[in-house]
């Protein structure tokens, strides 16, 4: 089993069922390394170094978090600024991205239909989230998958469960 950093990023997580039971998969498996960004860092005050060291140790990077006005977290979005190191781009240096699978699960209370270019907000949610896959195509990690949970906050608890199945299997393929 490939040894995975979860980057999750959730500012309401009190106000989120579905995250929750999400992330409680993580939790009870030993590969897995949860990061919250909002409880380590709650003053926005990133220790980047120590960010990039750790993510060298990592096989594969899961990225979770809701869709905040139409965006990342705004402390997902620092995370990545701040820790993304365009160094690693240069010839000869390590680059803890590059060649590593990242899966994107990305979870938000509207309805599928409104995040078509016909539909309410006439963006997708990939195009809203463009930023963090450009930045990963930028440094060379394989998106695996991008996973979008709509309705988030209407989900049963069965449905909720349903998606956290579907997740693990992506995970664990």
């Amino acid at each position: 089993m490939k040894k995975t950093l979860v980057v999750f990023a959730h500012p309401y997580l009190e106000h989120s069922n579905s995250n929750v039971e999400l992330i409680n998969f993580y939790v009870r498996h030993q590969h897995y390394t949860l990061r919250d960004l909002y409880e380590e860092y709650p003053d926005f005050h990133i220790a980047a170094f120590r960010e990039r060291k750790r993510l060298a140790s990592y096989d594969r990077f899961v990225f979770q978090f809701p869709l905040i006005w139409f965006g990342m977290p705004p402390l997902l979005r620092l995370w990545i600024d701040e820790v993304f190191d365009r160094d690693w781009l240069q010839p000869g240096k390590d680059n803890p991205l590059e060649n590593k699978d990242v899966y994107i699960l990305v979870t938000t209370g509207g309805k599928e239909r409104s995040f078509t270019k016909t539909g309410t907000y006439q963006y997708t949610v990939d195009e809203l989230i463009s930023g963090l896959i450009v930045s990963l195509k930028v440094f060379k990690a394989n998106i695996r998958h991008i996973k979008i949970v709509y309705e988030a906050n209407k989900l049963s608890k069965k449905e909720i469960i349903l998606h956290k199945k579907e997740f693990s299997e992506l995970l664990n393929q």
